[in-house]
């Protein structure tokens, strides 16, 4: 397949593209300055405005799903929306937040007191984009939440899917690694079980 990754130099894009290149994808990496792939097999670099529309429509042209690993503060929902639309690609994966899951029903992680005042502008942002997902009967998109930490680690390929709901696990802790995060998404580029719907990743 032809993966765009919108954000592939950062921690969790960088993952996703090394997890699609092992699998035999040829990946578009989408960044300011995605020099560091220059040379790499089955990676194209392409330097983007991601606030640009027209030149993020014309990038994404061509490929069979496109990965948004962008950060939610700052990003415009309907604008990347719309250049993902526009580009005529209709399968949208979105690295999402732990934010915007359930810890009881109707109550989410980042409406709880003593939620970290320096995660919660970034989780409304991605609670807000994931409604405006939500309103979109366009695009095949899904939106991948992570657990509560979300941290370098393993390929191990052992985890846990999830719906709504915030996953723990045996211990009591909320967590899962860049690695394994990204072998669920390629899963679900692969084998798609969750078009227009969240699902979470976690131990």
């Amino acid at each position: 397949m032809k993966i765009a990754i919108i954000g592939a130099t950062g921690h969790v894009g960088s993952r996703i593209l090394a997890e699609a290149v092992h699998r035999g994808h040829d990946v578009t990496a989408l960044a300011r300055d995605p020099s560091r792939f220059q040379g790499h097999a089955h990676v194209t670099p392409l330097s983007v405005d991601v606030t640009s529309p027209d030149a993020l429509t014309l990038s994404l042209h061509g490929h069979d799903a496109i990965v948004s690993a962008l950060r939610f503060d700052g990003t415009d929902a309907q604008s990347l929306i719309h250049a993902v639309r526009a580009s005529g690609v209709k399968r949208l994966l979105v690295v999402g937040g732990a934010g915007s899951l359930e810890v009881a029903p109707g109550s989410v992680l980042v409406e709880q007191p003593g939620f970290p005042a320096e995660y919660k502008s970034e989780s409304l942002a991605g609670k807000h984009f994931l409604d405006t997902l939500r309103g979109e009967d366009t695009l095949e998109w899904t939106f991948i939440s992570p657990s509560a930490l979300f941290v370098p680690g393993e390929r191990t390929g052992h985890f846990r899917l999830g719906k709504d709901t915030l996953l723990h696990d045996a211990d009591g802790k909320s967590w899962v690694s860049f690695e394994d995060f990204a072998i669920a998404m390629l899963d679900e580029i692969e084998h798609p079980a969750h078009v227009r719907q969240r699902f979470t990743v976690g131990y």
